[in-house]
């Protein structure tokens, strides 16, 4: 037993020392390691720099040869451009501003890699916002009486595009319904914004504010290039638009050259009969009044008077200020010089006004500051020209009545912004053209639908002797009396937040279908179906030229077209 225990002893004497043995030579050896670590770490270090060094030398210069191999392809005109820039933007207004803002904004942790098709290598690119140089022929805060509205549905095209601040320090109104009024009745609608989890509500501003915030917006990127000056003409060589012949604000000519220009200068634009067909049509004249401390009777919402002859409009474009607009026919525009207009604001407009707005309304008359604006209509119908792209309302234009050319414009950047966002090399000028016929077709949902609405909109309820549009226009606000489903779906048309042609042609047959019931209910008779047979009669008047002219096919069958599955040529993602 006692031999036993000792043998025992013994064996846990030699493990303790075995094992003290080992952490002695373990300590000695990470000693030896950390000192060798010190003497070589100066030598990492440097290796490590070097390296790095040799990678970012190796993507700069594969990135600059893909940049030559670019300006190659392109015309020596285009490589001498102004600034080097990827595309000229001509105007800076709503459309144009916010493009070059969408174009020029740095895509952040967006990386790609290219694989070399010869080499086989991978190429690391950091995809950066194009440059962008922007031409506007006044740089000054504009004084418009339109474009004082943006329906819901702009609202979330800015904050896709990441400029919803830009309604923001300029004392923007919230608008967060309409309110109908028509032979002493009146119905109010409003804007269901439930399900948005972001404030999309409607907006009124001064038109001139808004702008100069999205200028600024632009500006503060690094690629953009705002510039005053007037583009006169389109460069163009072998039917390639290259750039633009401006003058600038002392008058000195001067040349940009781009491989894209997008002409977007508004409904005046100078370059519209050099890339598109369609007739503008006037349809109104929108006469323009600021009303001062007036509280409306349902504040934020918008007031719509369907008075005779025509739409009186009231909104909130700052916190003090109000504005009105009146829809004169285009055929009896009254002259202001000699108090033609003046008297026709008090006698004939001024007692459908509501008691509310009456003495503000006759207030801001006598005051003496009365301005008129053409309210214009023009389907698009772009020709398509390598190196050149249409927009705004140079392109495409509505009637103002229901403030929807904003949403429009704004749609159209976001459509354009995510074809070219694939895009890393513009110069192909045929490959890219044919490519941007996508563009014309996938903005068509949103702008048909605020189009052909606008348009059914005023040929309701503007001035025309047609009685049974007549009937159709109190067929339709009958309906929107009754309030529920028919209401809110045309808060969510009218909003933009609803871009489905057919569910307005659906909702416009809901309102003749109503007045068709009334007719010939409770008892039908041959009256009754005489002017039933009237009624269905002027709304095809109304809606199939509509149709026509924004396209049938286009409009309401858009996936039939090839260009609505067209992929990014492989040639422009180099």
């Amino acid at each position: 037993m006692a031999c036993n225990l000792r043998r025992t002893i013994s064996l846990w004497l030699v493990i303790f020392v075995v094992r003290d043995e080992g952490g002695r030579r373990e300590a000695r050896h990470r000693e030896w390691w950390e000192k060798k670590m010190e003497e070589t770490y100066p030598l990492g270090v440097i290796t490590a720099s070097i390296l790095a060094f040799l990678f970012l030398v190796g993507i700069h210069g594969r990135w600059g040869k893909g940049r030559k191999a670019a300006g190659k392809r392109g015309s020596g005109a285009v490589a001498a451009g102004l600034g080097g820039a990827d595309v000229i933007v001509v105007g800076a207004g709503v459309t144009g501003s916010a493009l070059a803002y969408a174009l020029g904004k740095l895509d952040k942790g967006k990386v790609n890699w290219n694989r070399n098709a010869q080499s086989g290598f991978m190429t690391l690119i950091v995809q950066d916002g194009r440059r962008v140089h922007v031409i506007e022929r006044d740089l000054a805060e504009p004084d418009r009486i339109v474009g004082e509205i943006l329906q819901p549905g702009g609202c979330l095209n800015l904050f896709e595009l990441g400029l919803e601040d830009c309604v923001d320090e300029i004392d923007a109104q919230r608008v967060l319904g309409y309110v109908l009024y028509k032979n002493g009745r009146r119905a109010k609608l409003s804007i269901c914004l439930e399900k948005y989890h972001v404030d999309v509500a409607a907006r009124g501003f001064h038109h001139g504010r808004f702008i100069q915030r999205l200028r600024e917006k632009a500006a503060s990127l690094s690629s953009v290039q705002l510039k005053q000056g007037t583009v006169t003409s389109l460069i163009k060589e072998d039917g390639i638009v290259k750039g633009v012949v401006y003058k600038t604000k002392s008058g000195e000519e001067s040349k940009a050259f781009a491989p894209l220009t997008i002409v977007c200068d508004g409904c005046f634009s100078n370059l519209r009969h050099t890339l598109c067909s369609s007739e503008v049509d006037v349809l109104s004249y929108f006469v323009g009044l600021l009303l001062e401390n007036c509280q409306l009777p349902f504040p934020n919402h918008g007031h719509i008077i369907l008075a005779d002859p025509s739409v009186v409009l009231f909104y909130s474009i700052s916190s003090t200020e109000t504005r009105c607009l009146v829809d004169v026919p285009v055929q009896k525009v009254p002259s202001i010089a000699n108090g033609e207009m003046e008297n026709y604001l008090k006698t004939i407009v001024a007692p459908q006004v509501p008691t509310e707005l009456h003495d503000a309304f006759v207030a801001a008359i006598d005051k003496g500051n009365i301005r008129t604006m053409p309210c214009k209509s023009m389907p698009a119908d772009a020709h398509l020209t390598p190196g050149v792209l249409l927009m705004g309302d140079a392109f495409n234009m509505r009637h103002p009545i229901t403030g929807g050319g904003m949403t429009v414009g704004l749609s159209d950047v976001i459509v354009l912004r995510n074809l070219l966002r694939p895009l890393h090399d513009l110069h192909d000028a045929a490959a890219l053209c044919k490519y941007l016929e996508s563009f014309y077709i996938l903005r068509k949902p949103v702008a048909s639908t605020m189009n052909m609405l606008a348009d059914a909109f005023y040929k309701l309820f503007g001035a025309s002797p047609d009685e049974a549009r007549k009937e159709i226009g109190q067929a339709y606000f009958d309906c929107l009396s009754l309030g529920g489903g028919f209401s809110s779906d045309s808060t969510a048309l009218i909003g933009g937040l609803n871009a489905s042609p057919l569910h307005l042609v659906i909702h416009f047959l809901v309102a003749v279908t109503y007045g068709v019931g009334h007719l010939l209910l409770p008892i039908p008779s041959v009256r009754g179906l005489h002017r039933s047979a009237r009624l269905i009669y002027a709304a095809a008047g109304i809606v199939l030229p509509l149709m026509k002219a924004e396209g049938v096919r286009q409009t309401f069958f858009p996936a039939t077209f090839p260009a609505y599955y067209r992929a990014p040529p492989a040639q422009l993602k180099q």
